[in-house]
């Protein structure tokens, strides 16, 4: 477990998580992301002054009115005592943590695909644009769509470090989910799997798992890694994967 984290926090923090950004700021220990849609993301590996650094981004925030939503990503194994506070103080409002969960890639690759589902590839816009809004349907709050589709469809091409995976039913997606490479790593991410309530338990989302980790694997990747709901989770933990932390993202959207 230890050797384990030793390397989510070498591997899988900071630079490796602006893959996709517009620009990159650092100020001190954070890394500040400017991603299209208005969107800023902050990271870090070692926190100094969680106050003061709080302090910083929201002054970003205050003075660019053009950023529409900002997140703070936290670990729970980080020490950073007064950041919960300084991050309410500051308008942000924490969101239900997910299990930080890492393993061998050939763990997931064994599963069986369900009768009537298919799980391929989705490359045109319409197709990734179909998966995002099914994504919003079933995590709720604010719609990521238009901002989310943009900055997929930029990533694209031969040497493209994401891909967008979907199951389908009678033509309809019902699960879908990206996997994403780690440049300069044999790690990859998978990230924003979803299914539909009346598609679960079925072992869709197990053969979308699969799909995108043999992809990872033809691409040279060993490792992968998830930020997990409690509905993935469990499936991730039977594949092999270990929760080594946990992550909670304080989110801050700006008002009219």
């Amino acid at each position: 477990m230890t050797d384990l984290l030793a390397a989510y926090d070498d591997a899988l923090r900071t630079d490796a998580e602006m893959e996709g950004a517009e620009t990159v700021q650092r100020r001190g220990p954070l890394w500040i992301g400017r991603f299209r849609g208005g969107r800023l993301f902050v990271t870090y590996r070692d926190l100094d002054d969680p106050a003061s650094r709080v302090r910083e981004v929201a002054a970003i925030l205050a003075a660019d009115e053009s950023i529409e939503h900002a997140e703070w990503k936290t670990r729970t194994h980080d020490r950073t005592p007064g950041l919960a506070d300084a991050l309410t103080a500051a308008g942000f409002l924490a969101e239900e943590s997910e299990s930080v969960m890492l393993g061998e890639a050939s763990s997931l690759v064994d599963a069986a695909m369900p009768p009537g589902v298919t799980v391929r590839l989705l490359t045109t816009p319409e197709e990734i644009r179909s998966a995002l809004d099914m994504q919003d349907a079933v995590f709720g709050g604010t719609p990521r769509a238009d901002s989310a589709l943009p900055e997929l469809l930029s990533r694209q091409g031969e040497e493209s470090s994401v891909e967008v995976w979907g199951a389908e039913v009678d033509g309809r997606i019902v699960s879908a989910g990206r996997i994403e490479i780690v440049p300069g790593t044999r790690f990859a991410g998978i990230w924003g799997g979803a299914t539909l309530p009346e598609y679960r338990g079925r072992g869709i989302y197990r053969a979308l798992t699969a799909a995108r980790a043999r992809s990872a694997m033809a691409r040279g990747v060993r490792w992968v890694h998830s930020d997990s709901t409690e509905f993935s989770r469990p499936i991730l933990e039977r594949a092999g994967l270990v929760k080594v932390s946990e992550t909670v993202p304080w989110i801050w959207e700006r008002t009219a």
